[in-house]
């Protein structure tokens, strides 16, 4: 497991390392940049930085949440809206949070929904009772969250709620993780 983070994190320091790049040359600072980068530099991060992303950064939305079911085998329907693109810019899960920020539940995705927007994927047993707050979030590959994300109940309902992106971010290490993107 503690190999599988690291190796995680160290996927996503090189993915960070190549955005920066790429914004750097979009800023036009491209004359200091040499063609071929031979060996990148090696950078650690900690799951709070993974998470700083550029604030125009892709982002998806929870845009409604259903809940059916009973105590502790709740069934969510949530309605996610991403800027999707393919596998290169897609949202990858959405996750159920307590108010403190652990992680109850996470829905992988298992491709983009380019043609499909916004749409809704189901998923559960979420094991809560019916008084229980909890917070439903979205994440995009590659930007991570940022996005709208919904409290509430699933005996009072939900209302969108802005949460920062630094929020529960070491969350966005943790199983179940995407395995790969189909389409």
């Amino acid at each position: 497991m503690r190999l599988q983070v690291v190796n995680k994190m160290y996927q996503r320091s090189r993915a960070l390392f190549w955005m920066l790049l790429g914004a750097l040359y979009l800023l036009g600072c491209s004359a200091a940049l040499p063609d071929v980068v031979e060996n990148p530099p090696t950078v650690v991060l900690t799951p709070t930085e993974v998470m700083s992303v550029p604030s125009d950064a892709p982002v998806a939305d929870i845009v409604a949440v259903t809940v059916t079911g009973t105590a502790n085998t709740y069934q969510f329907s949530v309605e996610v809206l991403s800027p999707d693109e393919g596998c290169d810019q897609y949202a990858d899960w959405w996750e159920v949070l307590t108010e403190d920020g652990a992680l109850i539940y996470r829905r992988i995705l298992a491709h983009s929904h380019v043609n499909e927007q916004p749409f809704v994927r189901s998923g559960g047993p979420v094991k809560i009772e019916p008084d229980t707050v909890v917070l439903v979030r979205a994440h995009m590959h590659p930007g991570g969250y940022g996005g709208q994300a919904l409290r509430g109940s699933a005996q009072d309902g939900f209302a969108a709620v802005s949460v920062g992106v630094d929020f529960a971010a070491e969350v966005e290490i943790l199983e179940p993780q995407p395995t790969g993107c189909a389409f």
